[in-house]
């Protein structure tokens, strides 16, 4: 049986990324096969180079965001600098940027502009806020957008709010472009028409705050922080077993409470126990239902508490360390673990979630080294090599 291309095969795309959100928006798209050209400052490049060195000597943010890309670098602040990018985006499918609001337009970058230009481009600005607004020209970093969505509100404990442990308003924004452009390329499919794609980081996670936010319109009041606990369910939390770990469950509806009460804690009778029996009760009792459990399962291993909720039919989960990740068995067992080139030698990586059975695996191509592929490119485009020195000379490429 032959093998199906990658979705994106023969898609060009042109990213002025920096940071988190453009760049794993464009990594989806190098994921599925798009020729993705990276343009960086020759002075250092993308500023996610620098955040750590935890990955090998290079930054985990840029080795996670930024695989399977050409790495082009060029001086933006110089004319001769615009006009390579511009050239490149002539013979583009896709550009994105995510430069400070404003900056792209200054520069003749920004999506509208590019595609008026050219009509079959699909041009992608990402900002913090929006393009319009009060808010526009506000400077936007993912804790900062996670306070304004609202989402350090309703994460963390009673007592303290926090934020996410990942860069979730990045990704939010990065997800809805790169969704975004997967329709635009469909709709240029059937009209030949590009056009422009704007996503904003507070719109994007404000999106995903859809049950806060409609529980706090609609119902008068936000869900209260609860932890590693659900506001309007019990019991859902962890619950600390024998040898000191944590296993977390939750138990969806009043069925599973009876099969939890009679084969996992051992008390049928608390099935039909009106404190008990529905779940408007556990959650009005939620300090009784929460004893009633750690008090069964701090006699279990974790791996015995396991065995017993999966046999019980309730949904269950231990509470894993990023190295217990990194070790998953079912990750191991899907066979979703690949090794990406970067300029200190293999890096694990995980094959990206979409799967397409039948289909070429992603290609999971090396992390660039900043202007790895500046002449390479600069050659296709028939600069000639003369022009190509003085460029380097004046560093305006590197």
């Amino acid at each position: 049986m032959s093998t199906l291309p990658l979705p994106l095969e023969g898609i060009t795309v042109v990213a002025v990324e920096q940071a988190v959100s453009a760049p794993f928006a464009t990594r989806q798209l190098a994921d599925l096969g798009a020729r993705v050209i990276k343009i960086e400052r020759p002075d250092g490049g993308d500023f996610a180079r620098g955040y750590d060195t935890a990955a090998g000597g290079l930054a985990s943010h840029f080795v996670w965001c930024n695989r399977g890309k050409e790495s082009v670098a060029v001086d933006l602040k110089d004319p001769r600098g615009i006009d390579v990018v511009h050239r490149l985006v002539a013979g583009a499918d896709v550009f994105v940027q995510n430069l400070a609001q404003g900056a792209a337009a200054r520069l003749g970058l920004d999506a509208a502009t590019l595609c008026a230009a050219h009509p079959r481009l699909i041009g992608v600005d990402i900002s913090g806020y929006g393009a319009g607004g009060p808010y526009a020209h506000k400077r936007a970093y993912d804790m900062l957008v996670q306070c304004e969505a609202g989402l350090v509100s309703v994460t963390g404990t009673p007592d303290r709010p926090v934020k996410a442990g990942i860069p979730a308003a990045d990704i939010a924004a990065a997800m809805y472009a790169f969704s975004g452009v997967l329709a635009a390329l469909l709709r240029r499919a059937t009209t030949g028409l590009g056009g422009p794609v704007e996503i904003s980081m507070l719109e994007s996670l404000a999106e995903w705050m859809g049950h806060p936010l409609h529980h706090g319109m609609h119902g008068g009041e936000a869900p209260a922080r609860t932890g590693l606990g659900h506001a309007v369910i019990a019991p859902y939390d962890a619950y600390p077993t024998a040898e000191g770990g944590q296993v977390l469950l939750s138990v969806q509806n009043d069925r599973e409470w009876r099969r939890l009460a009679e084969l996992v804690l051992g008390r049928p009778e608390l099935g039909d126990d009106p404190a008990f029996a529905t779940n408007t009760a556990r959650v009005a009792h939620r300090a009784k239902t929460d004893a009633v459990v750690a008090e069964a399962l701090a006699g279990l291993t974790a791996a015995e508490a396991i065995d017993r909720l999966d046999a019980a039919g309730i949904a269950c989960a231990r509470l894993n360390t990023v190295a217990d990740v990194a070790a998953h068995p079912q990750l191991a067992a899907r066979d979703r673990w690949r090794e990406v080139d970067t300029a200190v030698g293999p890096l694990r990586a995980l094959l990206p979630p979409i799967t397409y059975p039948g289909g070429a695996d992603a290609p999971m191509g090396a992390v660039p080294a900043l202007g790895e592929h500046t002449d390479a490119v600069l050659r296709e485009l028939g600069m000639p090599d003369g022009e190509q020195v003085e460029l380097r000379r004046d560093g305006v490429v590197a």
